[in-house]
């Protein structure tokens, strides 16, 4: 059996998983900044997370897991300029920011549940924070790498070495990327804000005071302070999105290593964009982002169609976002629910060589795709259906796809057994008329109804 191996953006190759504690991992997922809704190509991000997640625990793992609430400090340009997404936010909708930040954390909680993704051991928002964040700031003033500005106080990134470590850029490119948004202030561009005053004579709703002035923390300080306070010394694994590598995470490891003279995070692992066509990355900014809601469920689509289009794809690959793409992934994944449900109820023994191979796809890097055809491998093999049954409902431990739904008459209402039972009579009795019309009924309730040898099969509609 092969060990888990992932793709370590630290060291640009793929690596041999080794926990710091045996049998246990401390693993870390920025989550969203809840100024709007998620869209499905952020959701792309979580889905990568909720994999690897399930990858740890089948191999035997016991995993805790963090995802942060970014509801202060996350600023309209993505780093130390603008306004504050969640104040504007605030202004935009007439909600207060905590009212902002409260409704738009409840949507992301929902969307994620309708994709089956595993919520974290601990959800912590950055406002809960603030004292760890001062803290970590304060240590960094007292041993240099700070200095202040009239609008905060910053972190300098020529007091080390290392800077690009995580992005492998040149630093002249980093440079250049942060002097799109000049600030006259900064000794280097590529310094970064870790407490923004709140502007004179303003009123922000999110404010706090500090040993700087009053005001609140900047963006990445709250993953490393939060990532330290809840983690400790169990920092395995720390995740995100690709756009998260040049800027956010390579902030998060300077001033945590800083503060703490320690590396931060043994491995950093980054999941592509779901683009739009024509390859355009999806985002708020561009007003070009589909939520869960308008891209599926408002079509008929169940939302687990897209986790089976995010397993068909590596996660290091962009996928590109089509209703076209997303209703062949329903229809593939409506084929795949009635090939499990024709295998019956009766669960048998997991086989030992599937599971193997399962085993060698996942841990070769989370190669979805590969252990997403493992299971049509299993329904095409010669095993007897309650062992194929067993062996599917085994993997989709993994996959996630609520496989153990599939046909099963317990999972079904009671009023939809009535009917099937009512059915079942008027076709013993030979009353067709009456029989066609229980088949509506029960396909009118959200149903499928399939007649053949081996009798009549009904299941939830995706």
């Amino acid at each position: 059996m092969k060990k888990l191996q992932i793709y370590n953006t630290l060291s640009r190759k793929k690596e041999e998983f080794e926990p710091i504690y045996q049998g246990k991992v401390g693993l870390y997922t920025c989550g969203p900044t809840v100024y709007n809704f998620a869209h499905i190509g952020n959701l792309r991000t979580y889905l990568f997370e909720d994999f690897l997640k399930r990858v740890l625990e089948y191999n035997g793992y016991e995993v805790k897991h963090v995802m942060n609430i970014t509801d202060v400090g996350h600023l309209t340009g993505d780093g130390d300029m603008g306004e504050d997404k969640l104040e504007l936010g605030a202004a935009r909708e007439g909600k207060t920011a905590w009212e902002l930040a409260d409704f738009y954390t409840k949507s992301f909680v929902k969307d994620i549940g309708r994709l089956n993704i595993i919520e974290p051991n601990i959800w912590c928002k950055a406002t809960d924070c603030i004292p760890e964040q001062i803290a970590q700031i304060s240590e960094l003033e007292s041993k240099g790498f700070t200095y202040k500005t009239s609008d905060g106080v910053y972190f300098d990134t020529s007091k080390i070495d290392d800077y690009n470590k995580l992005s492998h850029l040149p630093l002249e490119t980093l440079q250049e990327g942060a002097r799109v948004e000049k600030n006259e202030e900064k000794k280097n561009p590529t310094d970064f804000a870790l407490w923004k005053f709140s502007p004179k004579g303003v009123k922000r709703q999110m404010e706090w005071q500090s040993p700087w002035g009053v005001g609140f923390p900047g963006w990445h300080i709250e993953c490393s302070a939060m990532s330290l306070k809840f983690l400790d010394s169990q920092l395995d694994i720390h995740c995100g999105g690709i756009d998260h590598i040049n800027v956010h995470h390579t902030n998060e490891i300077a001033q945590a290593e800083a503060a703490t003279g320690e590396k931060f995070f043994n491995y950093w692992m980054h999941g592509a964009f779901l683009n739009i066509s024509g390859g355009k990355k999806m985002a708020k900014s561009d007003d070009n982002f589909l939520t869960l809601k308008k891209a599926l469920i408002d079509k008929g689509f169940n939302p687990l169609a897209y986790r089976f289009a995010a397993l068909s794809v590596h996660y290091h690959k962009p996928m590109e976002y089509s209703e076209e793409a997303f209703a062949n992934s329903q229809k593939a994944l409506a084929n795949l629910y009635r090939s499990i449900a024709s295998l019956g109820t009766e669960s048998g023994a997991v086989d030992s060589v599937f599971k193997e191979k399962f085993l060698d796809s996942i841990n070769d890097d989370l190669n979805m795709p590969q252990a997403l055809a493992m299971v049509y491998e299993v329904l095409k093999s010669d095993l007897r259906p309650a062992d194929q049954l067993a062996t599917i409902l085994d993997f989709d431990r993994v996959l996630g796809l609520d496989l153990k739904k599939c046909g099963r008459e317990d999972e079904l209402p009671e009023a939809i057994k009535m009917l099937i039972r009512a059915r079942q009579d008027a076709k013993q009795a030979r009353e067709w008329e009456k029989s066609d019309a229980l088949r509506t009924e029960i396909e009118s309730c959200g149903y499928v109804v399939e007649d053949g040898k081996e009798g009549m099969k009904v299941y939830k509609k995706v």
